[in-house]
């Protein structure tokens, strides 16, 4: 039942990104459901390829190159998608952070149910 509930909230946050941010839209609801379950998939499948490939240019970067691998998911996730945009790298690092902010409190919520 949580992770219905998460899923559904980080669909919530996706389109709060969409309304915060006018680089990234989002047509609707189910839009805004499937990116957040593709965004889940590229996150559990990808991301982690990606950290170990480039982990010394993490290290270097004292893990600031997360963020660009993050940014990396987002965009990819909306070249996959039809009612899912973001304009560019720019605009995928700006939505990734609000994404990710909101997806901590999400995370913080669902805890304490």
């Amino acid at each position: 039942m949580k992770l219905i509930l998460k899923w559904v909230l980080s669909a919530a946050a996706l389109l709060a990104v969409a309304y915060l941010y006018s680089g990234v839209t989002v047509n609707s609801f189910t839009s805004a459901l499937i990116a957040a379950a593709v965004i889940g998939l590229l996150n559990m499948i990808v991301r982690p390829v990606l950290v170990v490939l480039t982990l010394p240019v993490t290290l270097i970067t004292l893990g600031l190159f997360l963020f660009v691998i993050n940014a990396l998911m987002f965009w990819a996730a909306s070249g996959v998608l039809n009612g899912f945009h973001v304009t560019g790298f720019a605009a995928a690092l700006i939505g990734s952070l609000i994404y990710s902010a909101l997806g901590v409190l999400i995370d913080a919520v669902l805890e304490r149910v």
